[in-house]
């Protein structure tokens, strides 16, 4: 497999130098002495002309003659290179990839909608213009590619799947390097360089979003009422204890159940509770 070789051209400011005496002189000799052999060096002048090239800052052009590939311009600025070469211009500069979220099917196959971003450029200009139809084309198709497969080798989130280490939702910067070291594999045929890739947005699929929402409010319901219920426990031990330490009152074992019964739910009810006030005796 080839790779990438830079290639020197000549100066242009030279060469138009050059071009200039050719054509000039010969046009007037031309047309004041009437030597037509002068034409053929006008027309070496012009031939001169077609093979100026100017490079951009972060561009490069790749040129071929007749087929076979001669090297590539990296040096910026005003230049001259052969006029049969073939000049295909590649640029350098990194770009950014925001792909759409697209539906894909998590590892228990829950359908999730997931969305990338990447930062990219062209590290090598013969893979990205000969091992490849179109490299932008493909940096599109693989990322894609890519973020399918890491999907299906993750779930979502851990409520179906309590033993995963790994989740998409919460894997945070592990799941990112996974994804970039996955899309650089990929893209190395081409020459990409990947500068950083990571999930910018990840979500249920609509048709069970809603389901999946119900599902993790009841899931921080229930935790939230197993605080509510440890703690309260806690406090009516506390109460009775403190009650028999200091002798306050004394309660035979159906009283005692009453009134745990009674400040367990004024300690676990979501809404306030009503007292109801006792005129009479303890036991009326």
């Amino acid at each position: 497999m080839k790779a990438e070789k830079e290639f020197l051209p000549l100066s242009g400011y030279v060469m138009l130098a050059v071009a200039l005496l050719l054509i000039i002189p010969s046009i007037i000799g031309l047309i004041v002495l009437k030597y037509l052999f002068l034409l053929g060096l006008v027309f070496i002048g012009v031939f001169i002309l077609v093979g100026f090239i100017i490079v951009n800052p972060n561009e490069s052009s790749i040129m071929v003659l007749f087929g076979a590939y001669k090297g590539t311009i990296k040096q910026n600025g005003f230049s001259w290179v052969n006029p049969f070469f073939t000049r295909k211009k590649i640029s350098l500069r990194a770009r950014n990839l925001d792909s759409a979220p697209i539906k894909v099917n998590d590892k228990i196959g829950n359908p999730i909608m997931i969305g990338v971003v990447m930062v990219w450029k062209v590290e090598d200009t013969y893979k990205a213009a000969f091992e490849v139809d179109d490299y932008v084309h493909f940096v599109d198709i693989q990322s894609e590619a890519a973020v399918r497969k890491l999907a299906g080798h993750f779930p979502y989130d851990d409520f179906e799947a309590e033993n995963a280490e790994i989740t998409l939702r919460g894997g945070g910067e592990e799941v990112n390097q996974m994804l970039e070291d996955e899309i650089t594999e990929r893209l190395s045929i081409a020459g990409i360089k990947v500068i950083e890739a990571r999930i910018n947005y990840i979500a249920y699929a609509q048709e069970i979003a809603g389901a999946m929402l119900k599902r993790q409010q009841a899931t921080a319901i229930v935790a939230a009422r197993t605080k509510i219920v440890e703690g309260a426990v806690g406090m009516v031990e506390m109460a009775l204890d403190a009650l028999s330490r200091k002798k306050i009152i004394e309660f035979d074992d159906e009283r005692k159940m009453a009134m745990v019964s009674n400040l367990m739910v004024v300690l676990t009810s979501d809404k306030d509770v009503s007292p109801v006030v006792n005129t009479g005796t303890l036991y009326s």
